[in-house]
C-alpha cells in the first residue's frame, strides 16, 4: 500500500479513463481522494495527454515531484483502437455532434478502404477540429465553434507510424492508430473519408498505450479509490 511520501515524491498512476469522463475530471478525483486519504491540504496531481469525453483508455496520471516529468510522457508515441463511420460527417469529427452532411458509400470497396491507410503513414499535415481546447487569441477553439464564429485554423504536422484496418462491417470501420504527440484521432477519420471520396466520422475512440505504458495494466477510477481505503 502507497504511503502519503509515496504520492509527494511522486508516482506515476495508470487509470482506464470512463466515457462521459474528462481527464480534468478524472484528475480531480484522483487528488480529492489523496488529500482525503492521508488529511492533505494540498498535493500536485496532473496527467500526460488529454483524451476527449467520449474516449477511454489511459490516462497517465502524475503525483508530487513526478509532475516534472509530465511533459516526457506527453511527448512519447500513443496508440489508440477505434471506430469510423463512412458516409456522414459531423461539425466535431464525433459524435458530441449532429451529422451535418451525408455523402455516397457504394463506390467503397475493402480494398480502396486498405489502400487509403497508406496516405496518412508517415509525417502529414492535419488541421485540429474546430470543436478542440487547442487555443487561439486567447479562446478556445470549441468556443468559437459553438459562438458560430469562424476562425483561421493553421495545419500542424503529425507522424502516423502506423494504421490498420482491424475489421470492417457495412460502413463501419474498427481500426488501430500509433501516432505522435499531437495527432487528432477525429481529424484523421474526418481526413480518411474524404480520400475515399466520401466522408467519415469517429464513434468511439480508446487509447491502449502510451509509450511503454498500456491499458491492461490501468485501474478503474474505483479500484484506485479502494486501494487507498
Amino acid at each position: 500500500m502507497k504511503t502519503v511520501q509515496d504520492f509527494l515524491d511522486g508516482q506515476v498512476l495508470l487509470v482506464d479513463k470512463p466515457l462521459e469522463w474528462t481527464s480534468f475530471q478524472v484528475v480531480n478525483k484522483v487528488r480529492w481522494h489523496i488529500r482525503q486519504a492521508f488529511n492533505l491540504k494540498k498535493i500536485k496531481v496532473g496527467h500526460a495527454g488529454t483524451l476527449d469525453p467520449l474516449a477511454t483508455g489511459l490516462l497517465v496520471i502524475c503525483t508530487g515531484k513526478m509532475t516534472k516529468q509530465i511533459d516526457t510522457f506527453q511527448g512519447q508515441i500513443k496508440t489508440y483502437t477505434g471506430t469510423l463511420v463512412l458516409g456522414s460527417t459531423t461539425p466535431s469529427y464525433d459524435l458530441e455532434t449532429a451529422i451535418d452532411q451525408t455523402f455516397p458509400t457504394a463506390h467503397i470497396t475493402t480494398e480502396l478502404i486498405h489502400n487509403a491507410t497508406g496516405q496518412f503513414i508517415g509525417e502529414i499535415d492535419q488541421f485540429p477540429p474546430i470543436f478542440s481546447a487547442l487555443k487561439k487569441e486567447g479562446k478556445r477553439l470549441y468556443e468559437f465553434a459553438r459562438a458560430g464564429e469562424e476562425v483561421k485554423i493553421d495545419s500542424r504536422k503529425v507522424t502516423v507510424t502506423e494504421f490498420k484496418i482491424l475489421a470492417i462491417k457495412d460502413t463501419e470501420v474498427h481500426f488501430s492508430v500509433t501516432c505522435s504527440k499531437g495527432t487528432y484521432i477525429r481529424s484523421l477519420a474526418h481526413d480518411f473519408g474524404k480520400a475515399l471520396e466520401s466522408g467519415a466520422h469517429l464513434t468511439a475512440l480508446r487509447r491502449t498505450k502510451i509509450g511503454a505504458y498500456n491499458v491492461e495494466d490501468a485501474v478503474s477510477i474505483d479500484e484506485f479509490i479502494s486501494s487507498l481505503e
